[in-house]
C-alpha cells in the first residue's frame, strides 16, 4: 500500500532488519545526520557453503538479539533528543523482503512485523539488491549511475529508467560469489570462498580459463568446471585462483563498460559482498579512468549483506509513502530488482539519448565504444580494439585478436545472407583493426521506431537460420539511415561477440540482449520488443521454438 502524506512526512529514524542468507543484521538510520548504526551476527558454516536449514536456525537465534541491540541504540538516541519515554523510538521498520533463502526471509519478516506493530509505525519491504544499489547512489551523490551488483547469489548490471531499475545484463546461471564458493568447496575450503580465492591469487600465475560474455549477460558455470579440472590436473591452486579472478572480474568489468557505453552514463556504483575484492575494484577503477567515468565503492560494511542499506532505502521509501500493510507483507525469495516500482524517484525526468563518447583524434572524428575506438574518415570507418589495461595482458590480447577476426568474418557472412552490414575493406588481426564502409548516420537508440525494431527482428532471424548469432545486438550496434537518403535503412554492425551455433538457447539469447538494451534506452520498450519478435517469428524458418526459449530465459529463477 501507499500511506497518506501525514504518515510519511516525519521519517527521522528507521530500523532496518536484514537476513537474506547468512548475515543476521539490524541497523538504525538517522535521516537528519545521515548516521548509520549496524549490529550484525553472520552465520559461519563449519564446512562447505551455506546450508539453508542451518542458516534459518542461525537467523531464529540471532535476529531477535541484533534487533534488540539496535532498538536499545534507537531508544538511547530518542532519549538524547528529548522524545517522550512512551513514544516510539523509531518512525518506520524496513526489512529485506527478498531475494534470498525463504526460511531466513520469513524469520526476518516476522520480526519486522512484530516490531512495527509493537510501536505502531509503518512497515517497509525492501528489495535487497536495490538496497545495494541505492546505498551506493546515496553516499556517492551520483545522479543516474549504472550499478554493478556482485554478490553471493546474484550478479547483474542495472540502470534506472522509466520508474524501474532495468536489468541490462545478468548471470545466466549462478551468482558470482556462489560460483567462487563452488570452486573453493571443491578444493576443500570453508565458506566464504571469495576472500580465500583473493588471498591465494596474489601468489599465483595467470591460467587461461573460458571467458563467456553475451552482450551484457555472462555465465560462470563453464569457468568453474574448467577451474576444477585445472586444479584436479595438478595446476597449483594459487594459479587457478589467479586465473579465476582475472577472468571473472574482467567479465564483470567489461559488461559494466558496455552498460556505460549503451546508456551514455558516466557514473558507476559497485554493490555486493564480492565488491570487497581489491582486484575487482582495481579493474573497475582503471576502466572508469580510461573512459573518463567516475566509480564509487561503498564502505565494506555497506558492500557485504547488512541492515544499514535496508534502513537507508527504507527511509526513502517511507518518506515517499511506499509502505506495506501487515497482511500484504509476505516475503518473495525470487524478488527481482526490475520488479520494484521505484517510488522514491518518481518525479525524475527521463534523459535524452546520450551521444557516443567522442575523443580528440585530430582531423578525423573519433568515437569511443565499450571496447574500441572508431575513426570516421569520409566514407571509411576504422575500428581499433584498443588494449584494456584492466585485463591481464595475455587475456586482453587473445580477446582483441579473436574478436577482430570473428567480426570481420561474420559481418561479411551476414551480408552474404542478405542482411545489411558494412563492407569489410581490410583487416589487421595483429593490430586488432578493421576498415569498414561507413553506413548509416546515427545509432538506432537515437531514433527508435517500430519499423526499425521489426527490421532487427528479421535480420536476427536471418542470421540465426544461417547458423550464427550476432552476440551483442544492442541499440548501439544497429545503425540507421544512409548517405543516399534512405533514412529508414537499418544496418547491423559489431559482430565481435558472435559465433557459429545452431542452438536455440544461443539464438534466444540474441533476442534477450536486444530486449535488455531496449529496456535501458527506450520509453516504449515492450511495444518495440513485441514488434521485433513478430518480425522474427514471420521470418524464421522454425516454428516459434526460439521465442519459446526466450520466454524460458526471461522466466528463469536467477537467485539459486
Amino acid at each position: 500500500m501507499v500511506s497518506t502524506a501525514s504518515e510519511s512526512d516525519d521519517i527521522r529514524r528507521v530500523l532496518g532488519i536484514e537476513g537474506t542468507a547468512w548475515a543476521a543484521s539490524a541497523a538504525v538510520y538517522e535521516v537528519e545526520t545521515d548516521d548509520v548504526f549496524i549490529e550484525s551476527n553472520p552465520y559461519q558454516p563449519e564446512s562447505g557453503g551455506i546450508h539453508p536449514r542451518e542458516a534459518a536456525e542461525h537467523m531464529s537465534e540471532a535476529v531477535p538479539s541484533v534487533v534488540e541491540t539496535a532498538l536499545a541504540e534507537a531508544r538511547e538516541r530518542a532519549a538524547e533528543e528529548g522524545r517522550n519515554a512512551d513514544a516510539a523510538p523509531i518512525d518506520a521498520v524496513a526489512f529485506s523482503r527478498g531475494p534470498g533463502l525463504g526460511p531466513c526471509l520469513r524469520i526476518v519478516g516476522t520480526a519486522a512485523r512484530a516490531v512495527a506493530q509493537r510501536f505502531d509505525v509503518p512497515l517497509v519491504g525492501v528489495n535487497h539488491m536495490v538496497a545495494h544499489l541505492e546505498v551506493g547512489r546515496h553516499y556517492s551523490g551520483f545522479d543516474r549511475p549504472v550499478c554493478l551488483n556482485a554478490s553471493g547469489a546474484n550478479a547483474h548490471v542495472l540502470a534506472y529508467r522509466n520508474g524501474r531499475y532495468r536489468v541490462l545484463g545478468e548471470t545466466m546461471d549462478t551468482g558470482v560469489g556462489n560460483a567462487l564458493d563452488k570452486f573453493t568447496r571443491h578444493v576443500g575450503w570453508s565458506h566464504p570462498g571469495g576472500p580465500k580465492v583473493e588471498s591465494h591469487a596474489r601468489d599465483g600465475e595467470y591460467v587461461d580459463l573460458p571467458y563467456v560474455v553475451k552482450g551484457m549477460d555472462f555465465s560462470f558455470s563453464g569457468i568453474m568446471s574448467a577451474a576444477k579440472d585445472e586444479y584436479d590436473s595438478g595446476t597449483p591452486v594459487e594459479d587457478v585462483c589467479r586465473g579465476l579472478e582475472e577472468t571473472v572480474f574482467a567479465m564483470l568489468t567489461e559488461v559494466s563498460e558496455r552498460a556505460l557505453s549503451l546508456t551514455g552514463r558516466e557514473e558507476l556504483v559497485l554493490g555486493g559482498g564480492v565488491g570487497q575484492n581489491d582486484r575487482l575494484q582495481g579493474m573497475l577503477r582503471e576502466m572508469c579512468e580510461q573512459r573518463g567515468a567516475e566509480l564509487y565503492v561503498p564502505e565494506d560494511r555497506f558492500l557485504r549483506d547488512n541492515a544499514g542499506m535496508i534502513a537507508v532505502l527504507g527511509a526513502k521509501m517511507a518518506a515517499a509513502g511506499d509502505t506495506l500493510a501487515v497482511a500484504e507483507s509476505a516475503i518473495d525469495s525470487d524478488f527481482r530488482p526490475d520488479e520494484v516500482a521505484v517510488s522514491w524517484r518518481a518525479d525524475e525526468s527521463e534523459p535524452a539519448p546520450a551521444p557516443a563518447t567522442r575523443v580528440d583524434a585530430g582531423d578525423a572524428a573519433e568515437q569511443r565504444g565499450a571496447e574500441a575506438t572508431v575513426s570516421i574518415e569520409g566514407d571509411r570507418v576504422v575500428k581499433r580494439r584498443v588494449p584494456r589495461s584492466y585485463r591481464h595482458p595475455a587475456l586482453d590480447e587473445r580477446l582483441r585478436r579473436e574478436r577482430t577476426r570473428i567480426e570481420a568474418r561474420l559481418t561479411s557472412e551476414a551480408r552474404r545472407c542478405g542482411v545489411p552490414t558494412p563492407l569489410v575493406l581490410d583487416v589487421d588481426t595483429a593490430e586488432s583493426t578493421i576498415g569498414f564502409q561507413r553506413v548509416g548516420d546515427r545509432d538506432l537508440d537515437a531514433e527508435l521506431t517500430v519499423d526499425r525494431a521489426r527490421a532487427v527482428g528479421r535480420y536476427l532471424a536471418t542470421i540465426h537460420d544461417a547458423g550464427f548469432v550476432h552476440g551483442d545486438p544492442t541499440t548501439r550496434n544497429v545503425r540507421v539511415g544512409s548517405g543516399d537518403g534512405d533514412a529508414d535503412r537499418v544496418f547491423l554492425i559489431d559482430f565481435g561477440l558472435g559465433y557459429h551455433t545452431g542452438h536455440e538457447e544461443d539464438h534466444a539469447m540474441d533476442l534477450h540482449v536486444f530486449a535488455q538494451s531496449l529496456a535501458g534506452t527506450a520509453d516504449d520498450a515492450d511495444r518495440l520488443q513485441a514488434a521485433a519478435e513478430e518480425a522474427y517469428r514471420a521470418t524464421s524458418e522454425r516454428d516459434g521454438t526460439v521465442l519459446d526459449r526466450l520466454r524460458a530465459i526471461e522466466g528463469r529463477g536467477r537467485y539459486q
